[in-house]
């Protein structure tokens, strides 16, 4: 196991590595430029090409943009004229916060939901939940948002319509947000959850005078989990890209709305320094579902150990 991390973390790396430099030059491929008033004269865009290193050769920008992040330096915002690690280091809490909860609310109902639907098969409850898990995949998370922001903010008033304003605040992003990852999550639940209780060995304990909650609790959960947490990683990226519009509907300051802006504004600096940090999260998520994965099925060790 130790091996197979260290092969994953050089793995890692080069991914990150390869990011960086594609983003980078596609960065130089938009169109406009950074200073869009038409008002600055000639001279002092010169100055602020000058300041920011942007009338050096392509090639050599790039260069020195690798060696800035290997030191940790994202370079400074051109809008902003703050450190890019600033930015992010202020605005990373709430996209954190509401990322997590939406994680772990979708996942755990999505659990309960599709182990409910195995359990109750070919039942008016199998097929309310399926119904429910097929909305819950079809209909975009920022629709739910100005649904949820409408009808419990606008109307009912019993959430903030936006602003961060503490814990109440997260309550309408991440339920919008976990709405995906619970419609998957019951899904494929569901299927595993049907093909486990049908198995022989399940068969086998039934036989040997099991209650239907033991054959449950000790058999069907722990190996209807391996899908589950082999789909973590996607459903992850669902949230990372979903989190962009639905902060920008309740008006987050997290990195999502950040992000939306940076490219409004042609913000280089500020666009590959929360892609970079987008894909060092998708690669951490995607390496602690593997070591999970490994945890989970031991057969996969004795797989590795065989190899």
């Amino acid at each position: 196991m130790f091996k197979y991390i260290l092969k994953r973390l050089a793995y890692m790396v080069l991914t990150l590595f390869i990011i960086a430099s594609i983003t980078f030059f596609l960065m130089k491929l938009l169109p406009g430029t950074p200073y869009n008033n038409p008002h600055i004269p000639t001279a002092q865009r010169a100055i602020l090409n000058h300041q920011y290193g942007l009338d050096k050769p392509v090639f050599q920008q790039y260069l020195s943009y690798m060696v800035g992040i290997l030191h940790g330096d994202f370079g400074n915002s051109y809008q902003y004229n703050q450190s890019v690690s600033y930015i992010i280091a202020t605005r990373i809490g709430p996209s954190i916060q509401i990322g997590i909860q939406a994680m772990v609310v979708g996942t755990i109902l999505g659990m309960i939901l599709g182990a409910i639907s195995a359990i109750k098969k070919n039942t008016w409850i199998d097929t309310t939940a399926t119904i429910l898990a097929i909305i819950g995949r079809s209909i975009p998370n920022f629709v739910f948002a100005a649904l949820l922001q409408f009808w419990l903010a606008f109307r009912w008033g019993l959430f903030p319509v936006a602003l961060w304003e503490g814990f109440s605040s997260s309550i309408l992003p991440t339920l919008a947000l976990a709405m995906a990852p619970l419609a998957n999550t019951a899904r494929f639940m569901r299927t595993e959850m049907v093909d486990v209780l049908g198995s022989d060995y399940i068969e086998l304990a039934r036989s040997k005078g099991a209650s239907e909650g033991q054959i449950v609790k000790k058999h069907a959960l722990r190996n209807s989990m391996i899908p589950i947490i082999t789909i973590i990683g996607p459903m992850t990226v669902d949230l990372m890209v979903g989190s962009l519009v639905v902060e920008n509907i309740f008006s987050i300051p997290g990195i999502g709305e950040q992000f939306v802006k940076s490219i409004v504004t042609n913000d280089y600096p500020v666009i590959m320094g929360l892609t970079i940090l987008y894909s060092v999260m998708l690669v951490v998520v995607i390496l602690v579902v593997d070591i999970l994965y490994g945890i989970i099925d031991p057969r996969i060790r004795l797989d590795e150990g065989a190899n």
